[in-house]
């Protein structure tokens, strides 16, 4: 497969084909693999964002309103691409994103900040708008490009086998469960006994969390943006970099490793709207998410590719109502075990992974010793001139595999491998 070169957005079977099919396509591994994905973005995530609305001494009301902007327009975003791609493409916000604004919040006044939210959006618009992210993406080796996912996500796989010892009781049982299921129940998806196995853990464990979120249901409290040049170079520019560099990237390569003709340019334009729109609520961006998508396009979401697109729009449903309801919802989500959401999570990774290090690591691609690299940079989760990890990991990657493999001519598009052998 191949990203292939079409017009600045790519066409799609349309809305009208997304609900007609909709129906058909929802089954217990859709709607549990959207389960699955809106939890874990609606329980650590939020802390984090909450966290950073804590460190800028925001109110109530302008901490909701930051949650209403960055889950209602990424539920918006998921609900519009799945329908109209018919592909698992999820919408949600820039985790990193987040802890970047937190340490922002403590330098710059909240205003400014809102301000650089929006033009990030737009810088990350622009990007979509002159197809120069659908150029770079025809150009990276896909095998550099996987081996920068299976870095980016082995965090989960890791953070699961963590989970055990934090949580032992409860998340064994998730683990066992998950496994057992695989084996024998073939009609029920792993990733849904283990996280009803794990509740049912928690509830006979006594291991539920205390309301210590902070925030009553109150109503949103929209902050006027001001723009300045120090803001703009502190967040707006590394943050655009963020959304297309970790996020879109990621999101990218896991609809490539699934063996879906990603439409790369329409994922940047709709982040970078996303972005604006969020801005103007008093959220920092509203884009397309590398995890979710990864949860939602995995084949715990269903046999049929084709119909894995009900898993996003279950967490799109999912992740707006959230945002709506953000004041009472929040404390509530908060009391369920971190470790418990991030051994499902890690699980709900599995294929993905294996599916990523068999395309990177193909003995006949020609580029191991770059996705190699790529891999090692990812896992490593560094953090250069305030640009994250996945940036690096594809941009040095591509660099080490030019200069010692220089297997691609240039301007050949870049074809996704198999893991076979041709």
């Amino acid at each position: 497969m191949e990203i292939t070169k079409r017009g600045l957005i790519e066409p799609g079977p349309g809305i009208g084909a997304g609900f007609r099919d909709l129906a058909a396509s929802f089954n217990l591994k859709t709607g549990s693999a959207g389960l699955v994905a809106a939890i874990f973005g609606c329980s650590g995530p939020a802390l984090i964002v909450i966290g950073a609305a804590e460190g800028g001494n925001l109110t109530d009301g302008q901490t909701v309103a930051w949650l209403l902007a960055i889950y209602g327009f990424g539920g918006l975003i998921s609900l519009v691409m799945a329908l109209y791609y018919k592909m698992p493409i999820t919408g949600a916000y820039s985790i990193p994103g987040a802890a970047l604004v937190a340490g922002s919040l403590t330098v710059f006044p909240f205003d400014q900040a809102v301000g650089a939210f929006i033009m990030a959006g737009v810088i990350v618009l622009i990007l979509g708008v002159t197809g120069l992210i659908g150029k770079v993406m025809r150009w990276l080796p896909m095998p550099i490009v996987m081996a920068m996912i299976a870095g980016a996500l082995i965090r989960f796989g890791i953070g699961a086998v963590n989970a055990v010892s934090a949580l032992p009781i409860v998340v064994g049982a998730a683990v066992v469960a998950f496994f057992l299921s695989m084996r024998f129940l073939k009609v029920v998806p792993p990733v849904l006994s283990a996280l009803v196995v794990g509740l049912v853990a928690v509830a006979l464990t006594g291991s539920f969390g205390t309301n210590e979120a902070g925030i009553s249901f109150v109503l949103p409290e929209f902050t006027a943006p001001s723009f300045s040049f120090d803001a703009f170079l502190a967040i707006a520019v590394p943050l655009a970099i963020l959304v297309v560099g970790a996020e879109n990237a990621q999101a990218t390569g896991v609809l490539l490793a699934e063996k879906y003709d990603a439409p790369v340019n329409a994922m940047t334009v709709v982040s970078g709207i996303g972005g604006i729109l969020a801005g103007l609520l008093g959220g920092h961006n509203a884009n397309i998410a590398g995890p979710m998508t990864a949860i939602c396009s995995s084949d715990q979401a269903g046999e049929r590719r084709e119909g894995r697109y009900a898993a996003t729009i279950v967490n799109g449903v999912l992740f707006a109502g959230f945002g709506v309801f953000a004041g009472a919802l929040v404390p509530l989500i908060l009391m369920l075990p971190g470790p418990l959401i991030g051994a499902v999570a890690g699980l709900a990774m599995i294929n993905v992974l294996v599916m990523a290090f068999q395309a990177a690591f193909n003995r006949d691609s020609g580029y191991q010793v770059g996705a190699f690299v790529a891999l090692i940079i990812a896992m490593a989760n560094v953090s250069i001139l305030g640009i994250s990890a996945p940036f690096w990991a594809l941009l040095v990657g591509a660099v080490v595999s030019l200069l010692v493999e220089n297997q691609r001519p240039v301007g050949k598009p870049a074809a996704v491998s198999t893991g076979k052998p041709a």
